[in-house]
């Protein structure tokens, strides 16, 4: 397949350098083995309602599609139906945009029965909203019912009522798959079990440092969304501890939210964690621009607020790929500064930086794991469910009108709890 691409970011929209958004673009497209003969950008100054880039970009592109014979144009960007359609006649070529390019690899990668539900649903939704009326051949009419007649439901209708009850039946799959995780999510608790989630952009190393830190097979290539269903291995800390740590599907920037809404069953696991190990490929020219992406995707997911003092760390990886001088400056700056004790450099690939990984991991968890006893009014029930849901009651004794509660709570936990006493 042939595939020119046009990344086109919009002005003062995005702070990532467009070089780097071309590279990614181009990644993107190579994960499905396309063949990139052209890759380009195109600044939006001014959205076209038509066809998004203006028009001399329009024919400078179409001119490249008949000069090399191109079957695929790929925009990397979000396009309208409508906008899809028109560039679609103009190039005499089939168009898709990022996240159609994103659903296609998302197709490719899914392995479980889990993974396959959750990216047929993202698909189905993304077609839905690409019936429109300038199809002709949506615009037929089917007999109508009764005795009156009518004109009937016409083939668009019959197309959205389809992809509905398809959508219906899947989200029903799906609700089993997440009563099915939250049960083993029990039953970990109950074994005081406590679950680290790696999470982190695309092809930041997140597979390389679950086969370090578990020895499991995950497949790690340098590609983008090189895996997607999520494993779980359990291992022990150097504390003597044990955990589960679980490696989650990679995020990417201006990722659709349907698909975060598909994905939302895998990524609970993300948001019941104990602890959250932000992996990020240190040697990227735009790894802070890729930082604030996944956070604002856990912020999304409500996993991840400054305020609540939910637990998370960073691993700041592929540190072997820095000169010496970045990375005496780097390992000095997570030593001592702001960040110490939230940033570790590591190098999934070289070992570097591991054993103080895990110890950090063992040291809090341990901390999340400590019991304090707290009291609270028994006429406030809501209280002490609250406390039963997000912590682990030891104990339990009731004295007159007051409860009293032996419970162990994470960090994020015990910040929330402190602001309903607050209150």
């Amino acid at each position: 397949m042939l595939c020119p691409f046009v990344a086109g970011p919009r002005n003062g929209g995005d702070a990532r350098d467009s070089d780097a958004k071309l590279e990614e673009a181009v990644g993107l497209a190579r994960a499905i083995d396309l063949d990139v003969r052209l890759a380009q950008t195109a600044p939006l100054r001014r959205i076209t309602p038509a066809t998004l880039v203006g028009k001399g970009v329009v024919e400078r592109i179409k001119a490249a599609v008949e000069e090399q014979g191109i079957g695929l144009v790929v925009v990397d960007d979000k396009l309208t139906p409508v906008q899809q359609r028109n560039l679609e006649k103009a190039w005499q070529a089939k168009v898709i945009d990022r996240t159609g390019l994103i659903l296609e690899i998302f197709g490719a990668r899914a392995r479980t029965h889990e993974g396959r539900l959750q990216v047929e649903l993202a698909a189905l939704d993304y077609q839905r909203g690409r019936l429109v009326r300038s199809w002709t051949h949506l615009e037929r009419q089917r007999g109508g019912f009764g005795f009156l007649g009518g004109p009937g439901e016409s083939q668009i209708e019959i197309d959205r009522r389809l992809i509905g009850e398809r959508i219906v039946r899947i989200k029903r799959d799906l609700e089993g798959v997440r009563k099915t995780r939250a049960v083993n999510r029990a039953g970990r608790k109950k074994a005081r079990l406590p679950t680290v989630a790696l999470v982190g952009y695309t092809n930041a190393g997140k597979s390389t440092l679950f086969n370090r830190l578990s020895g499991a097979g995950v497949m790690a290539k340098d590609l983008l969304f090189a895996t997607l269903d999520p494993t779980m291995r359990s291992i022990k800390l150097p504390n003597g501890r044990g955990c589960v740590i679980s490696d989650t599907v990679g995020f990417v920037s201006d990722l659709p939210t349907h698909l975060v809404a598909a994905f939302r069953a895998t990524l609970e696991e993300v948001i019941e964690a104990d602890l959250i190990v932000h992996v990020r490929d240190i040697a990227h020219p735009d790894s802070e621009q890729q930082r604030a992406d996944v956070e604002q995707v856990l912020r999304d997911l409500g996993a991840f607020d400054e305020g609540a003092g939910r637990p998370l760390i960073e691993a700041l990886n592929k540190i072997d790929a820095l000169s010496l001088e970045v990375r005496g400056i780097l390992e000095n700056r997570a030593a001592t500064g702001a960040e110490r004790a939230r940033q570790y450099p590591v190098s999934a690939l070289t070992g570097e930086g591991i054993d103080q990984l895990l110890e950090a991991i063992g040291a809090f968890l341990s901390h999340a794991g400590e019991a304090r006893e707290v009291s609270v009014p028994l006429s406030d029930g809501a209280t002490i469910a609250w406390l039963y849901r997000h912590g682990e009651v030891r104990s339990r004794r009731d004295e007159g009108d007051t409860a009293w509660l032996t419970v162990a709570l994470d960090e994020a936990a015990s910040a929330q709890f402190e602001r309903r006493q607050a209150r």
